[in-house]
């Protein structure tokens, strides 16, 4: 969901595409249509100077004289439009469009005020489909489709059409940012992060770039270039309540809840108290506890920012053993958030886990492993699926993983011993046994101590009966 403050650069981009460029009257006008020109002419200086209704007079007087004057019948469009009489404008450009069929000013002029009406969505789609077949290069088309197959979830078209609209105009850091926002929800962050230095490039000052690349550089895990970003932004953000807010809600979304709290200290008492200082205050105050209060908090946290990933895993993991069902649902959104996240896939499976969803479980958490090898919560859940599919082969070689990752951890030897005992290798299992039981705590281990001490005498007699899978020999 994009913020207030992200979304000005592109209000203003908006405007401009709307109210521009100015269109030079056809150079095939004859002598006697001099007057019109004239006239036209002047209405270009009015309109320049944002006097739209002395412009809009020009331009009428000029089609007066001239009833078959594209140019002008646009630009009237054109002020009609910023002086917010939206039916005149739309007739106008239909006007244009009907006068000159071949130009592809009117139809994107009219696509993108019909994209504004709302509601209109496919008309407008069509008008500015029209408006770029006749010019590949026509920047309000581009920029107005684009953000119509945003809102449609066509995140993909969105990013192609923002990056042809950067390489119309590759001087502009709004459409740079907009790019970045776009290759951002098409999950490729890699790009946007690109993007984002561009706009940068182009606009040191550009707060809202900076702070999505300081969003995206902590998703990546890279903590020291977003802190510089934030850091940067400080300053601007005492005079800026909104920037201060973005700012502490981009440090608590970090896991930098004391930066984000020395943010929102610094704010004037006036910022503290509006609806949106107090929104966070209560999230920086919705710790990840496992107590009613932290609970209520979250789920506050979570109903204001739908998308605020740590907040849902969060609280996804809160739930994980007394309500798996709803864990899986928070878990899933976070993985919408940040589908690259290992430890957002792995709440997701021990979710699957715990409402027995165990094959499930095992296919994705073998792909996680295979991408973060060293994720001990990953390989303790395959452990966990593995043993509750009967796979007792696979289970094993990952306990083993994980005593080698926590040699310290003496149950790990005793689920050794469990699945070995499953698959009758009960020499193998004695073995894991007594390593268990040198190592185990009678404080933490007392139920895996018992359960081993009952065992242990029927497991010696079975053994020296021969019974059970005799152990493989080692090769010479």
């Amino acid at each position: 969901m994009r913020s207030r403050f992200l979304q000005r650069g592109l209000v203003l981009l908006f405007a401009l595409l709307l109210l521009g460029p100015a269109a030079p009257a056809q150079d095939e006008l004859s002598e006697d249509a001099a007057d019109p020109v004239k006239l036209f002419n002047q209405g270009q200086d009015a309109h320049a100077k944002k006097n739209y209704e002395l412009a809009l007079e020009f331009y009428e007087e000029a089609l007066r004289l001239r009833p078959e004057f594209p140019e002008a019948e646009y630009q009237r469009g054109t002020a009609l439009a910023a002086l917010n009489r939206a039916p005149d404008a739309e007739a106008a450009f239909r006007r244009a469009m009907s006068l000159r069929a071949d130009w592809s000013l009117p139809p994107a002029a009219l696509g993108l005020l019909l994209a504004r009406a709302g509601g209109r969505g496919d008309e407008a789609e069509t008008h500015l489909r029209r408006a770029l077949a006749l010019d590949a290069k026509s920047l309000t088309g581009l920029v107005a489709l684009a953000e119509l197959r945003s809102r449609a979830g066509d995140a993909r078209e969105a990013a192609q059409l923002w990056r042809a609209a950067t390489a119309v105009k590759e001087d502009d850091a709004a459409l740079w940012l907009a790019r970045a926002e776009a290759e951002q929800a098409a999950r490729d962050a890699a790009a946007a992060l690109k993007s984002l230095d561009r706009a940068l490039a182009l606009e040191a000052g550009n707060h809202a770039a900076r702070l999505r690349r300081a969003e995206l550089l902590a998703a990546a895990g890279d903590a020291e270039r977003a802190s510089a970003d934030l850091r940067s932004l400080e300053e601007a953000a005492r005079s800026d309540s909104q920037l201060a807010f973005a700012v502490a809600g981009a440090y608590g979304r970090a896991g930098r809840a004391d930066d984000a709290r020395r943010v929102y200290e610094a704010l004037p008492e006036s910022a503290k108290t509006s609806d949106e200082g107090r929104r966070l205050h209560a999230a920086l105050e919705a710790r990840c506890e496992d107590t009613p209060e932290a609970r209520a908090s979250l789920e506050q946290l979570i109903g204001r920012e739908p998308q605020n990933a740590k907040a849902l895993a969060c609280l996804g993991g809160l739930l994980r053993t007394s309500d798996p069902a709803r864990s899986l649902e928070l878990f899933k959104s976070a993985l919408a958030v940040e589908p690259r996240n290992a430890d957002y896939a792995t709440g997701y499976a021990a979710a699957l886990l715990q409402l027995r969803r165990f094959q499930e479980a095992a296919v994705l958490l073998q792909r996680i492993v295979a991408d973060a090898p060293d994720n001990y919560a990953a390989h303790a859940n395959l452990a966990s699926a593995f043993y509750e599919l009967k796979l007792y082969k696979q289970a094993i070689v990952e306990y083993k993983w994980l005593g080698r990752a926590r040699p310290d951890l003496a149950v790990v030897h005793f689920l050794i011993g469990s699945a070995h005992d499953r698959l009758g290798e009960y020499t193998d299992a004695l073995a894991a046994y007594e390593t268990f039981l040198k190592g185990a705590d009678a404080g933490v281990n007392q139920l895996e101590i018992e359960k081993v001490n009952l065992r242990l005498p029927s497991l010696r007699n079975q053994i020296k009966r021969g019974e059970g899978v005799k152990p493989q020999k080692k090769a010479q």
